[in-house]
């Protein structure tokens, strides 16, 4: 299989920060069962470069070359802390600037961390219907993780290592049957254009 460019955002606006640990965790998961290129996006780092930005055509370089990673990656893996019962505002912020149409079919893997279990539904309330407004391809299982699956803003709890294989060897066929299917259609393109050349 060829390599997975995976792109990461961690909502995290601090760190060390659980989310991103258990960002980095899932990314490390993914990378023992396929080759994968990884990127991760920490918005505790990006946000100062466009809290302030109301348009895409005004955002610094960076961020634009971060957005543009987003949109052209073959799986996403999102995560936020539960904040005020939803994702951080500088989350949704950065995706308000995505263009409608970049992540129509693309794998989007949902996690988040949060104080207790009570926050475990905000995958469903709130990732969900986000990225199904992009018409994305949100993967069956989340991940949420609370604060006692972690010792030092590490992943300690066996229990939530677990669940993170398991979570990507079941979304590992939908990933790559949709990576296959792309690049067929890539090649079959390809394929039109050179005999119209």
């Amino acid at each position: 299989m060829t390599t997975l460019n995976v792109v990461a955002v961690s909502g995290s606006l601090q760190a060390p920060s659980r989310t991103i640990a258990l960002v980095e965790e899932i990314l490390a998961a993914l990378g023992d069962q396929v080759p994968i290129e990884s990127h991760l996006i920490k918005l505790n780092e990006l946000g100062p470069s466009f809290a302030g930005s109301l348009s895409r055509a005004n955002l610094p370089a960076i961020v634009e070359e971060e957005l543009q990673r987003i949109e052209t990656a073959d799986l996403l893996v999102v995560a936020s802390p539960v904040y005020r019962a939803s994702f951080t505002g500088l989350f949704k912020h950065l995706f308000d600037f995505v263009d409608q149409y970049a992540l129509v079919d693309t794998p989007i893997l949902l996690a988040a961390t949060g104080g207790s279990e009570r926050h475990a539904l905000i995958i469903e309330h709130q990732f969900r219907p986000l990225f199904s407004f992009f018409q994305a391809l949100t993967l069956p299982l989340g991940i949420y993780a609370h604060d006692s699956d972690f010792t030092d803003y590490r992943v300690s709890s066996p229990q939530l290592k677990e669940r993170i294989v398991k979570v990507v060897e079941r979304s590992l066929p939908l990933i790559t049957s949709n990576v296959e299917e792309k690049q067929e259609i890539v090649k079959s393109l390809d394929g039109q254009v050179g005999v119209l050349r």
